[in-house]
């Protein structure tokens, strides 16, 4: 039986953007190049008897894409990852500002 820690490794180094989305694309002197956070878990074990398993599984959130033409480089942020990711941000910045506020009233 091959040990599953080796292969989890060999299989770690293609998850992330390239995974996701590929390589970076070069379009009429425009090059974009996607971003993304990406995470990745593995477990295994055996018992008492050798007999072993293990598993995996991993996520990836398309954060945006710098894009490039001639001497310009910027980013641009993904609009959905970005309002998925402001809204509970926005809510409790909301919360704690009506907290303080009323706090500071009495």
């Amino acid at each position: 039986m091959p040990n599953i820690a080796i292969e989890l490794g060999k299989l770690s180094g293609s998850f992330g953007v390239k995974a996701s989305y590929g390589e970076q694309q070069d379009l009429d002197g425009v090059t974009v190049l996607p971003v993304a956070a990406t995470w990745a878990g593995y477990g295994g074990g055996s018992d008492d008897n050798g007999q072993g398993g293990g598993g995996g599984g991993g996520f990836s959130l398309p954060v945006g894409a710098y894009i490039r033409r001639g001497s310009e480089f910027r980013f641009a942020p993904n609009p959905v990852t970005l309002i998925a990711v402001l809204t509970p941000l926005v809510c409790v910045t909301g919360r704690a500002l009506g907290y303080v506020i009323k706090r500071l009233k009495k």
